[in-house]
């Protein structure tokens, strides 16, 4: 559902996105509305979801979890049951930062964090190799992140803003 959003919405967004903790006195100057005109309207972008949610983002090497992969799953069997199976298995997995179903080649596309390749097989074990259904993956090793946003556009069609 899209969430009827004029500029100064999609200026608030911008800017929580850039640094969610910035002061509702620093986001009322720069939207020039007043401190209680832009808490209003952050919590309509919570209750109708636009907001999601605000998270730290953490380096992953500081912590540990040096090895990203991108990996590519095709199921057996593309039955719902079996596909929302997967699709929980993969969401309760702590090391899956992202995981797409896909159309193509692969029923899925991962994105998963680990330690080292240790660390790496023992997820494809639980993943993986437990599952029947699992026809096969291939794993793309990350040798270097050149770039990464959680950012979403919010500009990207003059057709689609309200004034």
């Amino acid at each position: 559902m899209v969430i009827d959003l004029d500029r100064t919405d999609r200026h608030l967004l911008d800017l929580l996105q850039q640094d969610a903790r910035q002061s509702l006195e620093n986001l009322a100057a720069q939207v020039n509305l007043s401190t209680a005109a832009v808490q209003r309207r952050i919590k309509r972008l919570r209750d109708s979801k636009v907001i999601t949610g605000e998270v730290v983002r953490v380096d992953e090497a500081a912590v540990g979890m040096a090895m990203t992969f991108i990996v590519s799953v095709e199921l057996d069997r593309e039955r719902a049951s079996e596909i929302d199976a997967f699709r929980r298995k993969a969401s309760k997995e702590p090391q899956v930062q992202q995981a797409y179903y896909t159309t193509g080649e692969a029923d899925f596309v991962l994105i998963v964090l680990a330690h080292d390749m240790d660390d790496y097989e023992l997820l494809t074990q639980r993943l993986f190799f437990d599952d029947p259904n699992i026809r096969r993956f291939r794993t793309s090793v990350v040798m270097g992140k050149s770039y990464r946003s959680l950012t979403v556009p919010t500009t990207h069609s003059a057709a689609n803003l309200a004034d």
